[in-house]
């Protein structure tokens, strides 16, 4: 795939090593993980932390091979469904930064610019998750209210 604004192909990432079944040294069963999973995000950490910890505490190299399902699947059945997408989240957090950055140094124009890229990053992905119906349809980022949106 090509990189988003330079036009041309990247060097290829890491592979998750290609496993089907579960590890033999894995003594955890699919229902300790998913009571591990809802116990780390009542703690307030996101997906792809509860991923980190998982695999860095507990040896599971993949949540969707022990369980069958994705962590925000697990999350979403336990009726803890996630508002927004953490990538969009982590996005719209950011163009708060810029912004903020913004009205105290209003001569940033390299600031001034990513601040244009990360909202049109905001505005594709929501496009996205609208077409998914992951968002729903009159669902649209807001600069002004977007501070209210992610309660941090």
């Amino acid at each position: 795939m090509a990189r988003m604004y330079a036009r041309r192909k990247g060097k290829s990432g890491s592979t998750k090593p290609y496993r089907k079944e579960i590890p033999e040294w894995l003594n955890l069963t699919s229902q300790d993980v998913e009571e591990t999973v809802a116990q780390l995000y009542a703690q307030g950490y996101s997906t792809s932390m509860i991923g980190m910890i998982l695999r860095d505490t507990h040896g599971i190299t993949s949540t969707r091979l022990v369980t069958g399902k994705k962590i925000s699947k697990i999350l979403e059945e336990q009726g803890t469904a996630i508002k927004v997408p953490e990538d969009l989240e982590n996005l719209i957090i950011k163009a708060l930064r810029l912004r903020k950055h913004m009205d105290s140094n209003k001569k940033d124009l390299h600031n001034k610019r990513a601040l244009g890229l990360t909202e049109s990053k905001i505005r594709r992905l929501v496009k996205y998750y609208r077409r998914e119906h992951v968002l729903p349809e009159d669902w649209s980022y807001n600069p002004e209210a977007a501070e209210m949106l992610i309660t941090r």
